[in-house]
């Protein structure tokens, strides 16, 4: 369980397909506090820790996990945001996230607004119910606020302010018109859906 609050960047140092992939990840985490076994969320991906350095820790990435993340996401040189799971008694900054990628988002727009940025993101049809303006979403691991929704002919966006904070911490100071995202949804949204889909079936 993660909050969406990125505490680090991490740097791929090497991907190997082994079967499955593994991947080196060099960070800045006291790797000493750090269990083999641990899960870290990666650009939103809940991955467990293999092996381990002073600096670095390996992931094992299925082909599952591969097809359906953000393409591109898990080459060597990659830029990745870091969290490390949730404590019993740490601050909820952000809000309840699994680290289960939902679908892949695409980034329609970028544009200056003050001193932050205003995102606009494509989201795919199956994943537009659970989007609502004020609600949370997370992008590559990030918590965010959705501030508007649009649905039209062209299928539905939405748009985020990323506060240069945020912007400066985390990975989105690289983000580029056209690339793909990921989104995990509000799991409560995802069980409200539930339960509405389950009481109009009976």
């Amino acid at each position: 369980m993660f909050t969406g609050i990125v505490t680090d960047i991490g740097t791929i140092r090497s991907a190997e397909q082994r079967g499955d992939l593994r991947l080196i990840i060099g960070c800045h985490f006291d790797m000493v506090t750090v269990a083999i076994g641990a899960s870290i969320a990666c650009s939103g991906v809940c991955l467990t820790v293999v092996d381990k350095g002073p600096d670095w820790f390996a992931v094992d990435l299925s082909a599952e996990t591969v097809s359906r993340t953000a393409q591109g996401a898990w080459g060597e040189g990659r830029a990745l945001n870091l969290e490390r799971a949730l404590k019993i008694g740490d601050e909820l900054g952000g809000h309840i996230v699994t680290g289960h990628v939902d679908g892949i988002g695409e980034v329609a727009a970028i544009a200056i607004e003050g001193d932050s940025h205003r995102v606009t993101i494509r989201v795919p049809a199956d994943l537009a119910p659970y989007i609502a303006p004020k609600g949370s979403i997370t992008i590559d691991g990030v918590s965010l606020t959705v501030n508007t929704v649009t649905d039209g002919p062209g299928g539905t966006t939405f748009g985020l302010n990323i506060i240069p904070h945020t912007w400066s911490v985390t990975t989105f100071g690289a983000l580029t018109v056209g690339q793909p995202v990921n989104l995990e949804i509000d799991v409560l949204a995802r069980y409200l859906h539930r339960m509405r889909e389950h009481a109009t079936a009976q």
